[in-house]
């Protein structure tokens, strides 16, 4: 008897170890296993109050002409109440919720159903079956990256339908903004609930899942680390791309037909951020098979996070400025607008070569020239959940030798292009730029310390070499 407990006890060890060792490297992915206090009040806030920061935001425009202070003032005063703030505010239709379906319905059949051929005619672009980073239980998905021609596709019939068929107004967008928030929150608040569900029950990949016995920290950070239905539909980068991604440019196009409605004429203010975003967007689907090395879908764990993120927070915060314009039409001095123009195309150079120089490194394995030189780099190594030994470069030359993130850099003096085109007389166009830093910077943060856990030793080197974060000799 006293063997077996023995034996019972020395099994029971192990398999502790086991776990121990699972969770520790694990942990070099993705969220935390054990939440702390400052986590959980910060996830209880934001699944508090995002959505009413969304409705707040929205709501100002629709009734106080984009002015952040005049409905606080009105509520203090008692000039007005909830209520009847809550009365005026366009309730969800019959029509909005048929328009919404239909929308996602198209986006998943361009997802699922059509393999990419842009990749077969456009010179240097990459599409088609790719695959994925090794996850943390070492597994490699395939993905089919068709983004850019589903965004073509879907633009193509738009401009179709507003110069040649007519079914509905090119202001379509603009007109049910509101009724399509809810159905936006519909979906998000829907597809983050079954994620959860399927991360308990029946995940993908179990020994990617992480699960910290916390409801709250669970449904907002995620449990699943890739969840899919069947071999190719993807949540995260589904959700991530299409379609709120899709929709970016078409929602700025609709804005502009609002200006044109109203007032006779689109303002350059208009056109500067209808194509600096839109050139961001156009990136980010040219370059889609390079966005399955980054944090979003290499670390990030699919909730409520990603799911009800990117369904509302994107598509409605992301696109302030063009809404602002459409209440506030602001004609810029031809110097300002060229200003502008210049300060967002270059950073947006600065945001693309950063990351090309990176994924160049990445695919020749260090046998490339950066500048006109071989890349400089400092060798690192990791462990998987199954015990697989993994080797990495981290490159200290080029762009990645001035910072370490300075690709992020070039993203926020493209933000604040988007923001400068709109004037000072309003608070609310700046909140991208605003939501943007704290963002970034805390991303730096969260990255280098999941960088820190993952490579040890070797990553100390590498901050040693290269010290700041964002701006060389600041920060």
């Amino acid at each position: 008897m006293g063997a077996h407990q023995e034996k019972k006890l020395v099994e029971e060890r192990k398999h502790q170890n086991m776990q121990n060792d699972t969770k520790t490297s694990q942990g070099q992915w993705g969220r935390a296993w054990e939440v702390d206090w400052f986590s959980l009040a910060s996830i209880l806030f934001l699944l508090m109050f995002a959505p009413l920061i969304v409705y707040y935001f929205i709501m100002s425009c629709d009734q106080y002409q984009c002015s952040l202070t005049d409905p606080l003032l009105d509520l203090l005063t008692g000039k007005k109440h909830l209520s009847d703030i809550w009365n005026r505010t366009p309730m969800l239709t019959y029509r909005a919720a048929a328009i919404y379906s239909l929308w996602v319905t198209f986006q998943v059949f361009l997802y699922v159903s059509i393999p990419d051929f842009c990749h077969k005619f456009l010179p240097g672009y990459v599409g088609g079956v790719q695959d994925g980073a090794v996850t943390p239980a070492g597994a490699v998905n395939k993905y089919e990256i068709n983004g850019l021609q589903a965004w073509i596709i879907t633009h193509v019939l738009w401009f179709a339908n507003a110069y040649c068929f007519h079914f509905f107004s090119p202001t379509i967008i603009f007109d049910n903004w509101i009724p399509f928030l809810w159905c936006a929150n519909i979906l998000g608040y829907a597809v983050s609930t079954f994620a959860m569900i399927k991360g308990y029950f029946f995940p993908t990949n179990a020994k990617d899942c992480k699960i910290t016995g916390n409801f709250f920290y669970d449904y907002m950070m995620g449990i699943e680390f890739n969840p899919r239905i069947g071999k190719w539909f993807d949540f995260k980068l589904f959700f991530n791309g299409r379609p709120g991604i899709v929709a970016w440019t078409l929602i700025n196009l609709s804005f502009a037909a609002k200006q044109q409605e109203l007032y006779g004429e689109v303002t350059n203010s208009m056109i500067l951020v209808n194509v600096l975003q839109g050139i961001y967007v156009l990136d980010f689907f040219w370059n889609e098979a390079w966005y399955l090395k980054t944090i979003d879908i290499c670390h990030d764990h699919f909730g409520w996070y990603l799911g009800w993120g990117d369904c509302v927070w994107l598509p409605y915060l992301y696109t302030l400025q063009g809404l602002y314009l459409v209440y506030h039409p602001v004609q810029l001095r031809t110097d300002y607008a060229l200003g502008i123009l210049m300060l967002g195309l270059l950073g947006y150079y600065i945001f693309r070569m950063t990351n090309h120089q990176k994924d160049l490194f990445r695919r020749t394995n260090g046998n490339c020239r950066i500048w006109g030189k071989k890349p400089e780099y400092i060798e690192c190594s990791y462990m998987s959940v199954d015990g697989t030994k993994y080797y990495s470069k981290l490159m200290t030359s080029g762009f990645w030798g001035w910072a370490r993130h300075f690709n992020y850099t070039g993203d926020l003096m493209g933000s604040l292009a988007y923001c400068l085109a709109c004037g000072f007389e309003h608070v609310l166009p700046y909140f991208y730029i605003i939501y943007m830093t704290i963002l970034l910077t805390h991303r730096c943060i969260r990255d280098e310390h999941r960088c820190s856990s993952k490579y040890g030793k070797d990553w100390k080197c590498y901050t040693a070499v290269v010290p700041y974060r964002l701006l060389p000799g600041v920060f």
